[in-house]
């Protein structure tokens, strides 16, 4: 009886601090930074006059705010399905993401496309730097926002996620029961390419040994100079023994077709120590626990399609998809909209949502 009494008197005094701290804990979690959003529209794709442009801040839960372009159907009456945005990896929202979201919202969804934490116009310090656990939180929080809102049916909510955010958008779908679908396009696994190399081509302990001694001499370079070197980039000119793929990269982000300033693809790339993280902490692990539906998309062409079919076959389920693109290769499914399946992710989505 002692024990129990002590048991009890113990889960009261722990329930009476957590109410006491409620308060200082919501106010916490809402003091959001504050980001100088452009106003213009200075997207790498035009305007549509269908729908409404906003921009929106929201956070994550480690406290980085985020920043995000939401599009809504004009005119829309009542509560609308939402969808969360973003892609590619080292790319920002008024690139191939944003065109998804207006795109969707034209379809009659609330879309909205965001910044990744430390990327474009969103928070987070040091910048340009990419983790698995946060980059996965992100969808999260952008569910958090949507679900907050009184134009979004709370039981309708998608994520969509493009080239490296595909594979961060399952590994959030696997963590995430509010999501109800999930859309993934050319998606890449970070972890596997980062550990691994193309292809697996260095999927040994020799190699990925060889890499973390590189990787932490440049931990101590950037201790020591106080900043954090960059990867550089999609590379600034190509020549015939340049990779198909990365001519397919260049052709993108560093011509007027995709170029943004705030792009790190497009400039100076992300930190090279992100690295680290994916090599020691693989995405996917869950995926095939995951019970929502899920329609990968991929260009057959494409360098990276093992990833998505590889993924695919880990899913469990009759409520997933895989969908090959004839003749299409990776980059194609970013802005080419002889490409980009859309009557199929309409009709993917809204299928899903009905029979919620």
């Amino acid at each position: 009886m002692k024990i129990q009494a002590f048991a009890i008197m113990t889960l009261l005094a722990f329930t009476s601090c957590s109410i006491g701290n409620n308060k200082e804990k919501e106010i916490k979690s809402i003091d959001m930074d504050t980001l100088n959003l452009t106003q213009e529209w200075d997207k790498t794709f035009p305007q549509s006059e269908k729908v409404e442009h906003t921009k929106i801040i929201f956070h994550n839960r480690y406290g980085i705010t985020l920043a995000a372009d939401l599009y809504k159907p004009k005119n829309a009456q009542g509560t609308l399905p939402g969808i969360a945005v973003s892609g590619p990896y080292g790319a920002v929202k008024e690139q191939v993401s944003g065109r998804y979201a207006q795109t969707l919202a034209e379809r009659g969804f609330l879309t909205i496309a965001f910044d990744p934490s430390f990327y474009g116009e969103s928070g987070g310090t040091p910048r340009y730097l990419t983790s698995p656990e946060i980059s996965t939180d992100d969808f999260s929080a952008a569910v958090d926002y949507l679900t907050t809102r009184e134009d979004v049916d709370s039981e309708r909510i998608d994520i969509l996620g493009i080239c490296g955010w595909g594979g961060f958008a399952l590994n959030a779908a696997a963590n995430d029961p509010r999501i109800k679908a999930t859309v993934t396009s050319t998606m890449y696994d970070m972890s596997r390419v980062n550990a691994n190399g193309y292809f697996d081509a260095n999927d040994n302990a020799d190699a990925r040994n060889k890499l973390r001694q590189a990787l932490n001499e440049q931990r101590t370079k950037d201790y020591r100079s106080g900043g954090y070197e960059r990867d550089g980039g999609v590379v600034e000119t190509v020549t015939d023994d340049t990779p198909q793929f990365v001519k397919e990269y260049h052709d993108y982000y560093k011509t007027e077709r995709g170029y943004h300033r705030r792009s790190p693809n497009s400039n100076e790339g992300i930190t090279k120590t992100s690295v680290l993280s994916f090599i020691n902490m693989p995405l996917l692990t869950y995926i095939g626990e995951i019970r929502s539906a899920v329609l990968m998309i991929h260009g057959a062409e494409a360098h990276s399609r093992y990833f998505s079919e590889d993924a695919y076959k880990r899913l469990t389920g009759d409520n997933k998809e895989l969908l090959i693109i004839p003749g299409a290769n990776h980059v194609d499914l970013y802005d080419n909209l002889d490409v980009i399946p859309f009557d199929k992710i309409d009709t993917f989505f809204k299928k899903v949502l009905k029979e919620k």
